[in-house]
């Protein structure tokens, strides 16, 4: 059984996509450059962990890079393992040779 989680939240004002389940934030920190998006710390409580949370938060904000056509800097490690293990991402991605 799988639970849909609640939508995502651009919160421009304090640099970071937030995404609440059961009362608890989960954010991905990112800082804008120009044609880009860099993505900096993946902050998932451990009240969410192992639920795909994480998971889930870095394919929104890898899924609005692509949408809003902004290269990505995956500063953040796990961000970067996402994009290692989703082939799909990696033609926007600095790290994985994008230019």
């Amino acid at each position: 059984m799988t639970t849909e989680l609640p939508p995502v939240v651009l919160n421009e004002a304090e640099s970071r996509f937030e995404l609440v389940v059961d009362g608890h934030t989960a954010v991905e920190v990112f800082e804008r450059f120009p044609g880009g998006i860099a993505y900096l710390h993946t902050i998932v409580p451990k009240a969410l962990g192992g639920r795909g949370v994480g998971s889930a938060l870095v394919k929104y904000v890898l899924d609005y890079a692509v949408s809003n056509h902004l290269k990505v800097r995956p500063d953040c490690s796990f961000v970067k393992a996402y994009i290692d293990k989703h082939p799909e991402y990696q033609a926007i991605s600095l790290a994985h040779g994008a230019r």
